[in-house]
């Protein structure tokens, strides 16, 4: 009888092990693949403002517009386009999931504070540089806002004193190695005009995302992450419409209706927003899958395989635009392509010790055996 119990026993450990583990590899899958969306959430926004008005606007008459209202105005319309589309995709799933109600009530608790206060941090401030820069550079910039892990862990350090060992002090230098290695190709005669300031201006998106993701690690602890993910989506594109569009405006513009004028033309351009919906749509389910990914594999694993974004911005910016679009200028030097790959690896030693995952995999072939 004790042997069958036995058995029986070593049967149910064996079972639970190896669900353990289809759990955690089905996790890294969502978790890489929320990498993917971002990618293409990439190439899709940065098409959608070069159809129909936006054409026009960044066109060679440049419709009248000044170029800092192409730069910055623009750039900071285009982020707010594309994070309403998000924002609307992320409130019809809520509906659907019968989870609206839970997503009103959110926002009234300290929780649901703390992801608006994410939100406002990410999105009219983050979200705008990443498109300006993607404007003013390419996706060469994609690689260097992929440094917010390395960031977050540094602000982590400093604001919440979470540990910072030597692995990950490791990972952090690698990915600032890294980044210098993308900088340099904007040194030299033969760099295109104002590649320097975009790349300079992804730094600071880089450091809002890793802010945001200090912050909003409290409130998705306490929150349906998919109730999390509409409150940030459904802020960012709020903000970013009501706040900063019309500031921009007044700042660059001459007011408030000037920037209004521009938001009914983007709102109203068919050609374009055909992208910015496909764009927002990839940039919820990479939100989505990103937080799913986090909750099955942990958080730090999630984020190493979210940095491959680091490659996946570029390559489907190369391929939707360059390849199939037709579009100039977004073939890239080896070396970006390098440092890409290299600042994914220097991600996932911050987010674990590498060898981890091998002792993991050799550990369940013994079990098995």
């Amino acid at each position: 009888m004790n042997d069958v119990s036995k058995s029986v026993s070593l049967e149910a450990i064996a079972a639970k092990k190896k669900l353990s583990s289809n759990f955690l590899k089905k996790g890294i899958t969502i978790a890489l693949f929320s990498g993917l969306m971002y990618g293409f959430y990439s190439a899709f926004l940065t098409l959608g403002m070069t159809k129909g008005v936006w054409g026009d606007w960044y066109g060679a008459n440049t419709a009248g517009l000044s170029a800092v209202v192409i730069t910055y105005v623009l750039g900071a319309l285009g982020s707010a386009v594309n994070d309403t589309c998000s924002a609307i995709w992320a409130i019809i799933y809520a509906t659907f999931k019968g989870k609206l109600g839970d997503f009103f009530r959110c926002i009234k608790t300290k929780p649901g504070a703390v992801m608006i206060l994410a939100a406002l941090i990410g999105g009219p401030i983050s979200s705008t540089a990443y498109v300006v820069a993607l404007q003013m550079a390419g996706s060469i910039v994609i690689p260097i806002t992929a440094l917010c892990p390395a960031i977050g862990a540094i602000l982590g350090r400093i604001l919440f004193k979470q540990k910072l060992n030597k692995r990950m002090v490791l990972g952090i230098i690698i990915c600032v190695l890294s980044s210098f290695m993308i900088g340099s190709t904007s040194i030299g005669g033969d760099a295109p005009k104002g590649m320097f300031l975009g790349i300079c201006i992804a730094f600071i998106a880089a450091l809002g995302w890793g802010f945001e993701g200090c912050v909003a690690g409290y409130g998705t602890s306490m929150i349906d992450s998919e109730i999390g993910i509409t409150i940030r989506q459904a802020t960012s594109g709020l903000s970013n419409l009501i706040i900063l569009v019309p500031v921009f405006g007044m700042l660059f513009g001459g007011g408030v209706k000037f920037s209004t004028d521009l938001t009914i033309k983007a709102f109203t351009s068919g050609p374009a927003m055909i992208w910015f919906a496909l764009g927002g749509l990839c940039a919820f389910v990479s939100y989505m899958s990103w937080y799913n990914g986090n909750s099955m594999c942990g958080a730090a694993l999630g984020m190493a395989c979210n940095g491959t974004f680091s490659f996946w911005g570029p390559f489907c910016c190369w391929i939707i635009l360059g390849v199939l679009g037709g579009m100039e200028g977004w073939a890239l030097p080896p070396i970006v392509w390098i440092a890409a790959v290299l600042m994914m690896f220097g991600i996932l030693v911050i987010a674990m010790n590498p060898m981890d995952l091998f002792r993991k995999k050799e550990g369940t072939e013994n079990e098995a055996a």
